[in-house]
């Protein structure tokens, strides 16, 4: 093949899908609990999804920002107005790309706020905010810092816990970008009153506080933003993945607009065919919270998972995660890849997440018989585990 070496890639190929279903080109049926890593938020051939994408494909798919584009000022505002308080967007391609955004942000921030510029961002360990060179560097894992890759940008540091992050606060400090429930390290939700008492040090000091939504965001959680759970309005709150539903897109929204022309920009973001979709994902996921739909999924997804750790206690040591986010944590000694690897063979796919977490991250509007299937599966693979 002429790809990049880049991918472990389980050896399957898929041709089409429908709800939380996938079928690979011998039409094997194959229940996802991935939602392609959190992006398929609406599960996959979303009717109202596909009809917009192909009625936007008919018109216009792209004009580029030298010009104004209605369904991304429309997508901006609805924005806005799922959250509760006034904001503005910049939309990109990708979480990485929405995460640099913020990191400019701050660090320009930094520089119009105070006498003495500020640039320095502190990050959690185990933390993942993507893998561009500076985002590389605000990752809390020292394995994402090869020295094949440096020099790494300056002004990024990261600590164990909050407690540290907050001592740790100096002169040359603008902020605090953490993810509330993180995804690549361990789907660990951070502790409530810890990241409440970061807000409150941040504003005090006038500090920013960025909270990575690349994957908790878009209702993974059960809320919009998982910072509606934590109590708190970040100053800075990164999206992508569940956005648009699978088509590429990434958001960074601010409560004060501080940029000026030619500060950022992109020359394919937030065009006609992302912003389409985007807006039409985020109505219906609108919808689906609305109709307390979603929160009566979370409940019977979380409820089938604690069951799990109860019956098979030889292999998992506890349930972590929110909402739909959510991860099995294996005991010691257990090959979790072999369990991922037996899911696959069973026709069902499942994530990992760091050393030791199966990750579940199933389309949010999965059915009830779609959710029953998947765990019949699930338990099939965990049997022959412990054979």
């Amino acid at each position: 093949m002429n790809l990049m070496n880049l991918f472990n890639r389980a050896n399957i190929s898929f041709v089409c899908g429908k709800g939380a279903k996938l079928y690979d080109d011998k039409y094997n049926q194959y229940i996802d609990f991935g939602s392609g890593i959190g992006v398929c938020s609406l599960g996959h051939s979303h009717k109202k999804l596909i009809s917009t994408i192909q009625n936007q494909a008919k018109n216009i798919i792209h004009s580029s920002n030298l010009y104004h584009i209605k369904t991304q000022e429309k997508l901006a505002k609805l924005i806005s107005d799922t959250l509760g308080y006034k904001t503005y967007a910049f939309f990109c391609n990708s979480g990485c790309e929405a995460n640099e955004c913020a990191i400019k942000y701050a660090r320009k921030y930094g520089y119009v706020k105070f006498k003495k510029h500020k640039f320095e961002i502190l990050t959690l360990s185990n933390s993942f905010h993507g893998r561009t060179l500076a985002t590389l560097k605000a990752n809390g894992q020292d394995k994402f810092h090869p020295d094949c890759f440096s020099p790494y940008p300056e002004g990024f540091k990261f600590f164990d816990s909050i407690d540290e992050i907050i001592k740790n606060i100096s002169e040359n400090t603008v902020g605090v970008m953490i993810e509330l429930v993180q995804g690549e390290g361990g789907i660990k939700a951070l502790d409530k009153s810890e990241v409440q008492r970061l807000a409150k040090v941040l504003k005090e000091k006038n500090l920013l506080l960025i909270t990575d939504e690349v994957q908790c965001g878009m209702y993974r959680t059960g809320e919009f933003v998982t910072s509606k759970h934590y109590g708190i309005k970040p100053d800075v709150i990164t999206f992508a993945k569940g956005l648009a539903g699978g088509v590429p897109i990434g958001a960074c929204v601010v409560r004060e607009d501080i940029f000026e022309l030619g500060d950022h920009g992109s020359t394919f973001g937030g065009n006609f065919l992302a912003t389409s979709a985007g807006l039409c994902v985020l109505k219906e996921l609108n919808k689906l919270k609305k109709s307390s739909k979603l929160d009566h999924t979370i409940s019977e997804f979380n409820d089938g998972l604690s069951i799990f750790v109860s019956k098979y206690p030889k292999i998992f040591k506890e349930k972590t995660g929110l909402g739909l986010m959510l991860g099995l944590k294996v005991n010691d000694g257990v090959d979790f890849s072999k369990i991922y690897d037996l899911c696959i063979k069973n026709k069902l796919l499942i994530l990992k997440s760091g050393k030791d977490i199966l990750r579940f991250l199933p389309p949010l509007n999965i059915s009830k018989k779609e959710i029953k299937e998947g765990f019949k599966r699930f338990k099939k693979a965990l049997d022959e585990y412990e054979i």
